[in-house]
């Protein structure tokens, strides 16, 4: 399953004005590149590390363009890490799973890495289908409800 990029404006709401995929995408990105780097106004611990991962993800993919491709491209290599292992296939939704898993279960050191797998995790949910797309699909739906504000 593809995703088709959306390049055209959310919404013209009354409080933001027109907000696009891009610009979720780009808001969602700082919001995590501050919180990894240390922020009195964002506050990471693992499990919002990876949820905020998981949103960035799916939005960039959603957004298209550069935005997904540096999506795609950094969720490339932990995912062929387990897509690829000597388990055999594990097909997309098992990648999946095992995303979500490294993301929220270990206690990581560093805030970075379950950032990373949750963004992997984010870019794969769309193409496992399944129960993995609900929740693609409910992050792209919170989105827009947010572009209408």
């Amino acid at each position: 399953m593809t995703t088709e990029p959306t390049t055209v404006v959310l919404a013209a709401g009354p409080v933001l004005g027109s907000v696009g995929m891009s610009g979720l995408a780009l808001t969602t990105g700082i919001v995590l590149w501050v919180g990894l780097r240390g922020s009195d106004r964002v506050s990471l611990n693992r499990d919002k590390a990876g949820g905020i991962g998981i949103a960035f993800g799916t939005i960039a993919v959603a957004a298209g363009s550069l935005w997904g491709d540096v999506a795609t491209g950094v969720a490339g290599v932990p995912t062929s890490l387990i897509a690829g292992s000597v388990g055999g296939d594990v097909g997309l939704g098992g990648t999946a799973l095992a995303l979500t898993a490294v993301t929220f279960l270990p206690r990581w050191k560093r805030l970075m890495w379950p950032a990373l797998f949750g963004l992997s995790a984010g870019v794969i949910y769309a193409q496992a289908g399944g129960i993995w797309a609900i929740g693609h699909n409910l992050v792209i739906k919170l989105a827009a409800v947010l572009g209408a504000m």
